[in-house]
């Protein structure tokens, strides 16, 4: 039985993965938004003992959240699984990319690392010179190559921890839309299977998944000078260091 935090689990992505990570009968602790979203949460999963809170656009909120999770316990898996699409661009970096680099450096190492990433990373650009001049500028997609790019320096920096990334697909989620194509099981499987699985498939690093299968990815993401400099501008708009 593995303890696993999920955070933005309060609806989508997030609520299905946990509700199988809880019906395989480990413990999920879930995050929501605020305390709204957090009794809703309760109502829409039940048994769950824990839902932590805290708003991901905010960086002191997000540290606050952290030093809660801290004093939870400590955690076999950390599934970075909250996102945002249609929103300013500000709420995009805040949400997507500081949130996940906030939450990594301060949280106790867990033995498993999970980000969400996005197929759209592919179209991403690192645009790292407009961290601080120019955030109107990032995308969504250049957010989602970002979070891969944290992904593949933690796994690079980190070797007694598996961290992977995972592309769960265009899915019908309230992000994703009614009409959206993918199949909605699958884009939550790859993760709970990360999470917990135990054949050598599992246990890997380095990896961006989709749809279980380890597949390439945008080569920015690799490129560790690129890593580097988006580690200290991280620190330096947070005033979070990341201890390697």
């Amino acid at each position: 039985m593995a303890r696993i935090f999920i955070t933005g689990s309060s609806d989508g992505l997030g609520l299905l993965t946990a509700k199988s990570l809880k019906d395989k009968g480990h413990v999920v602790v879930l995050h929501a938004r605020n305390a709204k979203r957090k009794a809703d949460t309760l109502i829409k999963i039940q048994g769950v003992g824990t839902v932590l809170t805290g708003d991901l656009s905010d960086i002191e909120e997000t540290k606050a959240l952290a030093e809660e999770v801290n004093r939870s316990g400590s955690f076999d898996v950390i599934i970075h699984n909250a996102g945002v699409y249609n929103t300013s661009a500000q709420q995009i970096f805040s949400v997507n990319v500081l949130a996940p680099y906030i939450l990594t450096c301060l949280v106790q190492k867990p033995k498993r690392l999970i980000y969400l990433t996005s197929g759209m990373h592919f179209s991403g650009q690192p645009r790292l010179e407009y961290f601080k001049t120019s955030i109107e500028r990032i995308t969504y997609s250049d957010s989602k190559l970002h979070v891969l790019m944290l992904c593949k320096a933690i796994a690079r920096k980190w070797t007694d921890v598996y961290a992977n990334a995972v592309n769960p697909g265009w899915v019908p989620t309230k992000m994703g839309g009614a009409g959206a194509p993918d199949d909605l099981q699958k884009g939550y499987e790859t993760q709970v299977w990360l999470a917990t699985g135990n054949d050598e498939q599992a246990k890997v690093s380095d990896r961006y998944f989709f749809h279980q299968k380890a597949e390439r990815s945008n080569p920015d993401a690799d490129n560790i000078l690129l890593q580097e400099r988006f580690i200290a501008l991280c620190e330096e708009i947070t005033g979070v260091a990341f201890i390697g």
